[in-house]
């Protein structure tokens, strides 16, 4: 039994003990005690999501929202979206790295930073010449606070194309490292 299912547990425990304790029935109190069954199946899900058998777990979770106590109906929903959002991932195909480069963008642009991570660093797997995408890592560095490989990052891409120089003058997206020496010299190469 997971910590979850015991605290669900231990709770519906204590709120039937006490309305025992105090001379109503558990029902009139709105107690609910866990179905066994239930909870077998709550955790049969979790196991399938847990091996990665995300298809499998959708299902499960999804049956349970519709009969299961309010805990389990709960916890299954936010379930559910994380089951759904990883068969998305796995349904992506670009016709192109700079499909797939827009696509990390868009992800970077709704906060979405490791999935965006991801993607970037597919593209730079498949093709370790896309400067692009060693520009979008510094982009996202920058947001994410991760200076040291911001300025790396941006230092591969200026090499491999100094057009990203001038970009990175005017990108705000690198607002946290602006006031870093490393960062002036990077984009000013030529000041005294």
């Amino acid at each position: 039994m997971t910590t979850l299912e015991a605290r669900i547990t231990l709770s519906s425990r204590k709120k039937a003990n006490t309305t025992a304790n105090s001379g109503g029935s558990a029902a009139a109190y709105g107690a609910t005690r866990l179905d066994p069954l239930a909870l077998q199946h709550y955790q049969n899900a979790l196991q399938l999501l847990q091996q990665g058998k995300f298809d499998k777990a959708l299902v499960a979770f999804e049956k349970l929202v519709n009969g299961a106590p309010s805990q389990l109906c709960e916890r299954s929903r936010v379930y559910i979206v994380a089951c759904q959002r990883e068969l998305a991932r796995a349904q992506l195909s670009f016709a192109s790295p700079e499909e797939q480069y827009d696509y990390a963008v868009s992800l970077l642009n709704l906060d979405f930073y490791e999935e965006a991570r991801e993607q970037f660093q597919a593209i730079l797997g498949d093709h370790p010449s896309a400067d692009y995408a060693l520009y979008g890592l510094a982009v996202l560095d920058a947001i994410t606070g991760q200076v040291e490989e911001c300025l790396d990052h941006l230092s591969h891409a200026i090499a491999s194309n100094p057009r990203h120089r001038l970009q990175a003058r005017t990108d705000s997206d690198f607002h946290a490292v602006q006031d870093d020496p490393r960062f002036t010299e990077l984009l000013y190469p030529e000041a005294p």
